[in-house]
C-alpha cells in the first residue's frame, strides 16, 4: 500500500491499525525486556550465591586443616612421644611405643579421613619408630623390618626446622611410598609437627598422612548435588575435579591445567585477584553450559606463600530454568495480547497507555530494588491477565531467590555448628570467647572456660557402636545446656570434647558451683535406648584473667586442668593451678 492510499483511510482504521501495531511492538519490547532482566538478576544472584558456596566451602577446608594441625600438636605435646626417646630401657621404650600405638590407632579410628600415623625420630636418617596404617578396612602396625627411613623425604626435614607447636604441611601429591598399604598411588597430603624433648631439645616429629579423596567428600557433604568440586595447587595442576582421570596429570607426565578449562583462573595464578566468576560453554564441555566461581585459599606456610585454587560449578540450566518457562509464557501473554490489539485497537488506545506505564514502572523496580508493586490483579480484561501473569513470575523469582538465599544460610550455619549435636563449633565458640574477653577487658569482671572430657568414651563406641555413641553426646549437649544460663555457650570441639563459656562472673564461687553441679549430673544414669547407661566426664576450669591473659592461654590452661583431672582417674574435675610468676 502506498503512502496517498493509506492516507486515504478514514482516520478510525488508521488509528486502529496503528494502534494495534503500537501494542503488538510495545507488548514484544515490554516482554522481551522483562525476559531479559529477570534472566539477568537470577544470573547475577546465582552467581553470588555460588561465590559465597566456594568461599564457604574454603573456610570449611581451612577448619579441617586447622583440626587435622591440632591432632597432630596433640600426639606431639603427649608424654609418650616424646618418652619413646628417652625410656630408661629397651623394655619401657617397647611398652611406650605400643601405647603410642594405640593412641595413633583410636585417632585413626574416629578421622577414617587419615591414611597413616607415624612417629619418626631424627636419628638413624628419620628412622620410623611407631607406625600405624590403614589397611583396607583394618588398622596395621608396621614393626620391626618394615619401619623405614625417610630423613631424605621433604616434609622431614622441612617439620625439624619448626619450632614447637608450628605446623608443616606438604605440598599434594601420589603417595609413592613403599609399604603405605592403603595411602598407596593414592592422593595425600601430609600434617607434621615437630617433638620436642622438655630441655627443648628436638626429638622427631608426629606425621599424619591425610586421604585426599576424603577430605573431598567431607567438603562436598554439605553441598547441593548438582555442584562439582574443583581444586589445583599453585601451578593450576588438578588435584580434585569431577573426572578423576583429570587429576595429577603431572605424576604421569602429563600436565592438565585448570587454566586451560577455565581462562579467568589465570588471574588468581597469577596473585591479580582472590576470586572469580566464569562461564563454559557447550564447545568446552560436552556435559553443557557452566557457570563456576574459583577462589584463592592460602595453602601451608605463609613464608612459602603457597595457595591452592578452589572452585565450584553448576550447570547453568539450573539457573536459567525458571528464565526458560519465564520466557515462554512472556511469549503466550504476547501472541494473546496482539490478538486482543487486533480486535479491539481503538479501546486499548484510551485505557492501555496508563497501565502498561504502570506495568513498565513495575519492571523496571523489580528488577533494580526486587520489590513487587501493586498491580490490577482483580481486572477482568486483558490487563488483568497480563498483571497476574506477571505478578505469578514475580512471585516465583523471588520464590527462588528466597530458596537461594535460604541455602546461602544454610552454608553458613554449617560452617559454624556442629552437625551432631547442633552446638556452636571450634570457630564459633572462639569468637565468642575472643568477644567475651573483650567485654570482660571492658567491664573488669571475670570469665570462666570450662574443658567437659567424657572418660572412657572409645569403650561405648567399641562396645555399643558409634550409632549408641552419637545418642550419648546428643543427650550430654542437652545435659551441658541445661545445666547453664541462656548467656553462656556450649559448644562441641570435636569426638567427646566439650567446652563451656561461662560470661560476666561477679563471684567466682559461681564457677565452682557449676562445676560442682556438672559433676553432681554427671554422676546420674542417662536413658538410651531405653537403658540406663553411667556416663562421666572430667572437667577443667581456667577464669580469666587470673589463668590466662588471652583466649590461646586460657583455653591451654583450662585444658590442662581437665588433663590434671583426667590422670587422677577420671569423674573428677580440677580448676588450673595458678602461680604469682604467670603474671609476670
Amino acid at each position: 500500500m502506498k503512502i496517498s492510499d493509506f492516507m486515504k483511510l478514514d482516520i478510525g482504521f488508521k488509528l486502529g491499525l496503528l494502534l494495534a501495531a503500537f501494542g503488538i511492538l510495545a507488548t514484544s519490547l515490554t516482554g522481551y525486556y522483562f525476559y531479559t532482566s529477570s534472566r539477568n538478576m537470577l544470573t547475577s544472584a546465582a552467581e553470588r550465591d555460588l561465590l559465597t558456596a566456594t568461599q564457604v566451602v574454603g573456610r570449611n577446608m581451612k577448619i579441617i586443616i586447622d583440626v587435622i594441625a591440632e591432632d597432630a600438636q596433640l600426639l606431639a605435646a603427649l608424654p609418650l612421644a616424646s618418652n619413646v626417646f628417652i625410656s630408661p630401657d629397651e623394655l619401657t621404650a617397647e611398652s611406650d611405643k605400643t601405647i603410642l600405638a594405640d593412641t595413633f590407632a583410636a585417632m585413626l579410628s574416629a578421622h577414617p579421613e587419615y591414611f597413616q600415623i607415624r612417629l619418626i625420630g631424627t636419628s638413624q636418617h628419620g628412622l620410623e619408630l611407631v607406625r600405624v596404617d590403614r589397611n583396607g578396612k583394618r588398622l596395621t602396625r608396621v614393626m620391626g623390618a618394615g619401619l623405614q627411613k625417610r630423613g631424605h623425604y621433604p616434609y622431614v626435614a622441612g617439620t625439624l626446622r619448626l619450632a614447637r607447636g608450628d605446623i608443616y604441611l606438604s605440598d599434594i601429591t601420589i603417595n609413592h611410598e613403599t609399604g603405605a598399604h592403603s595411602g598407596l598411588n593414592k592422593p595425600t597430603v601430609t600434617v607434621s609437627t615437630p617433638v620436642f624433648a622438655r630441655s627443648g631439645k628436638r626429638l622427631g616429629l608426629i606425621v599424619i598422612n591425610i586421604d585426599l579423596n576424603g577430605l573431598s567428600r567431607l567438603l562436598k557433604s554439605n553441598l547441593p548435588s548438582t555442584y562439582q568440586l574443583y581444586l589445583s595447587n599453585q601451578s593450576g595442576d588438578y588435584l580434585i575435579h569431577p573426572d578423576a582421570a583429570q587429576t595429577f596429570g603431572f605424576d604421569r607426565g602429563k600436565r592438565i591445567l585448570i587454566q586451560d578449562s577455565f581462562r579467568p583462573v589465570l588471574s588468581l595464578i597469577h596473585g591479580k585477584g582472590m576470586n572469580v566468576v566464569t562461564y563454559v560453554d557447550e564447545g568446552q564441555q560436552k556435559q553443557g553450559g557452566h557457570v563456576a566461581a574459583f577462589v584463592r585459599l592460602p595453602f601451608g606456610d605463609t613464608i612459602e606463600k603457597r595457595f591452592v585454587i578452589l572452585g565450584l560449578s553448576q550447570p547453568l540450566d539450573n539457573i536459567t530454568r525458571e528464565t526458560t518457562k519465564l520466557g515462554w509464557d512472556t511469549f503466550q501473554i504476547i501472541l494473546a495480547f496482539s490478538g486482543l490489539a487486533l480486535i479491539l485497537s481503538m479501546l486499548v488506545s484510551r485505557i492501555v497507555t496508563g497501565p502498561l506505564n504502570a506495568m513498565v514502572s513495575a519492571i523496571n523496580r523489580f528488577s533494580k530494588e526486587h520489590v513487587i508493586s501493586t498491580l490490577p490483579l482483580t481486572r477482568n480484561d486483558e490487563l488483568g491477565l497480563l498483571s497476574r501473569s506477571f505478578h505469578d513470575m514475580q512471585t516465583q523469582i523471588m520464590a527462588h531467590l528466597s530458596e537461594l538465599n535460604e541455602n546461602r544460610k544454610a552454608l553458613d550455619h554449617l560452617s559454624r555448628h556442629d552437625t551432631l549435636t547442633g552446638l556452636p563449633n571450634r570457630r564459633m565458640f572462639f569468637d565468642r570467647l575472643e568477644h567475651a574477653i573483650a567485654s570482660s577487658r571492658r567491664s573488669g569482671k571475670h570469665l570462666a572456660v570450662l574443658f567437659v572430657d567424657l572418660d572412657r568414651f572409645k569403650e561405648i563406641n567399641d562396645t555399643l557402636g558409634h550409632a549408641v555413641g552419637d545418642k550419648v553426646l546428643i543427650n550430654v549437649a542437652i545435659l551441658l545446656k541445661s545445666s547453664v544460663r541462656e548467656v553462656d555457650t556450649v559448644a562441641r570441639l570435636g569426638g567427646d570434647e566439650f567446652v563451656i563459656l561461662i560470661d560476666m562472673i561477679d563471684d567466682l564461687k559461681h564457677v565452682t558451683t557449676i562445676v560442682q553441679k556438672l559433676h553432681n549430673l554427671f554422676q546420674r544414669a542417662i536413658q538410651i535406648d531405653g537403658r540406663d547407661m553411667h556416663v562421666y566426664a572430667s572437667i577443667g576450669a581456667g577464669i580469666f584473667p587470673r589463668d590466662g591473659k588471652d583466649a590461646d592461654e586460657l583455653m591451654q590452661n583450662a585444658d590442662q586442668a581437665m588433663y590434671n583431672s583426667k590422670k587422677d582417674g577420671g569423674n573428677t574435675s580440677s580448676f588450673h593451678v595458678f602461680r604469682p610468676e604467670e603474671t609476670s
